[in-house]
């Protein structure tokens, strides 16, 4: 089992713009020319921010379009916030706060034998970083430059270095990368 944080990122190294939009992401690729078929039937539990959280259930009128439901994920969901939220209905969705290591828990009981994924939100995943139990860096770099925006990771991981464990050329606009956390 691993702790996973899968992601789009822009050149510059912002996931989203700084209003939450990814249709820079859309322009340059297909989901299902991508990793993510393979990747999303490994995972068997997911963490959120509240902001990624929001960003889903704005944009359930694509989904519904795309996936013919609101809600994408049959696995269970961990949602971290500060505030309150509406739930989706018939979705295993798990309001939270504080330290990520006793969620992290929770989570991995759930996910039995499967991965957890940060689904979204760089300071979340620099939480997991920083508690010791971020296992994989699994980022999809798309050519496009934003100039600002939702930055990636808002950490310095410097020491020790991440070791990258893989390549993928997607299309002619994207590259997946994997790197694998070492920690000390």
């Amino acid at each position: 089992m691993k702790t996973q944080y899968y992601t789009a990122t822009s050149l510059d190294g912002f996931i989203a713009t700084e209003d939450d939009s990814l249709d820079w992401l859309y322009a340059l690729a297909d989901v299902k020319d991508s990793s993510y078929p393979e990747f999303i039937a490994e995972v068997g539990a997911i963490a959120m921010g509240s902001t990624t959280y929001q960003w889903i259930l704005d944009h359930a009128e694509q989904a519904i379009e795309e996936m013919g439901t609101a809600w994408p994920y049959s696995q269970p969901v961990w949602v971290f916030t500060s505030r309150t939220l509406p739930k989706v209905p018939d979705a295993a969705i798990n309001f939270v706060q504080g330290d990520v290591r006793s969620v992290h828990q929770a989570m991995q009981k759930a996910a039995g034998d499967k991965n957890i994924w940060i689904a979204g939100g760089g300071d979340l995943v620099g939480q997991f970083y920083d508690a010791g139990l971020l296992n994989e860096l699994i980022l999809q770099i798309g050519s496009a430059i934003l100039g600002n925006g939702r930055p990636l990771l808002p950490r310095r991981i410097i020491d020790p270095p991440l070791r990258l464990s893989a390549t993928r050329q997607m299309g002619s606009g994207m590259i997946e990368l994997r790197y694998e956390v070492c920690y000390q």
